[in-house]
């Protein structure tokens, strides 16, 4: 083919081209967003070079509106064109302010939902309390009447429960009680009335009672290794997680490591955290944050306190003095907590008495419920003490650490699924 043939041709497609550019740049709005083009019904829609036409003819443009370009029919695709008054300043600020908030919400009720979700139930997480104690129940509920051998197959499982003895007998004897009163004659009515016993007696408040006037000082007490300043730390993240400001104390200044284990808690939560010298006085530890709790308008204070000394010293004395420092300061102690290893057993019942006599005991932390502990030390504590079981720990995390619930709990210690 002829060169100059060639050249005169590619002229007219570089021609071409850029003439079809021109015309698109020409026929394009100067202001809007363009998108993609919606599905068009061939057989309804308007012809698109009459979109609109009538209605702007002579016309202020005051909404915005929607136009679909065809630039070169078969060549290039269509555009929907959307024009119309530009925002103001402030009509930006809102549209974005909207958006933000609709975005936030939307995110709030994720968490809200996923924290729902993960929320530990008794019924899941005392798996293991029950396998010892749902053995007994089938065989009681597989009789057909109730018989001396009912009655001691009932206190035999409330025994190894960890009931203990003494409020063993003393619940079976209100049951049999019951029974005689309503002529009770099956198992299974047997049982709820055994449950229903258990339930009243564990009945009692477990909110954690606060001061009329901040800081409100809350004292745990308890043997070292039963996750005492871990608990302070699940209790601080729920405090912050309500919006409270939290002091922690780190007063158990004879173990090591244990200011460094709560202050790695305070971080994570927001608390402040007030320590002093390892193997310092720890009523001094605890003064000093209540002190620093009160200046800084603190909600709560949060005190750990020892559970061993590396001197003489009794360990209970230690502790009384604790709570008549913590008296003498600008904040109002309104708990005193146990914390116990519920996987103790009958031994964590002794734990409980000795902390009784040199404090006063507000109410039982109970830790580890959903490990091999056995469960019914939850009553031997209310039965024996009187005092109210408030927190149980259903797992490591945070959120695991929940209010005590009687009826949930008896429930799950009885359920046969």
């Amino acid at each position: 083919m002829d060169p100059i043939v060639i050249v005169i041709a590619v002229a007219v497609v570089v021609l071409l081209v850029v003439v079809g550019v021109g015309f698109v740049a020409t026929r394009r709005p100067s202001r809007g967003e363009v998108l993609e083009p919606p599905p068009v019904d061939l057989g309804t829609a308007t012809p698109p070079d009459r979109v609109g036409v009538d209605e702007r003819e002579d016309a202020e443009l005051v909404e915005p509106e929607v136009e679909v370009v065809d630039p070169l029919t078969g060549i290039l695709p269509p555009e929907v064109v959307i024009t119309g008054p530009e925002l103001t300043p402030e009509e930006e600020a809102a549209n974005i302010a909207a958006a933000e908030a609709a975005e936030l919400e939307s995110e709030q009720e994720l968490a809200e939902g996923a924290a729902l979700a993960e929320r530990p139930s008794f019924r899941d997480r005392l798996s293991k309390a029950r396998s010892a104690f749902s053995g007994y129940v089938g065989s009681i509920l597989s009789r057909t009447d109730i018989d001396a051998d009912t009655w001691d197959e009932l206190e035999e499982a409330l025994i190894r429960a960890d009931v203990g003895i003494g409020p063993a007998t003393e619940l079976l004897d209100a049951v049999r009680a019951t029974v005689k009163e309503r002529g009770i004659t099956t198992s299974a009515d047997l049982i709820d009335a055994v449950k229903a016993e258990m339930k009243q007696r564990l009945a009692g408040p477990v909110e954690l009672a606060t001061a009329d006037s901040p800081p409100s000082v809350w004292l745990f007490v308890g043997v070292n290794g039963v996750g005492k300043t871990t608990t302070i730390g699940k209790v601080g993240k729920r405090l912050t997680d309500q919006g409270m400001a939290v002091v922690m104390a780190a007063g158990d200044t004879f173990r090591a490591a244990a200011a460094e284990q709560l202050g790695t808690w305070a971080d994570r939560c927001g608390a402040d955290l007030v320590r002093g010298a390892e193997g310092g006085d720890p009523s001094s530890v605890i003064f000093d944050a209540i002190a620093s709790g009160a200046a800084k308008g603190a909600d709560v204070v949060l005190a750990d306190t020892a559970g061993r000394l590396h001197t003489k010293t009794n360990l209970m004395e230690e502790l009384a003095k604790v709570r008549r420092v913590a008296d003498k300061g600008e904040g109002t102690v309104t708990e005193v907590l146990l914390v116990l290893d519920a996987t103790t057993g009958q031994n964590g019942l002794n734990q409980a008495r000795q902390f009784t006599e040199a404090t006063d005991l507000t109410g039982v932390v109970l830790t580890k419920l959903d490990g091999s502990a056995k469960g019914g030390i939850v009553f031997a504590i209310r039965s024996e003490l009187g005092i109210p079981v408030k927190l149980v720990g259903l797992g490591e995390s945070a959120e695991d650490l929940v209010d005590f619930d009687p009826d949930q709990f008896v429930d799950a210690l009885f359920d046969q699924q």
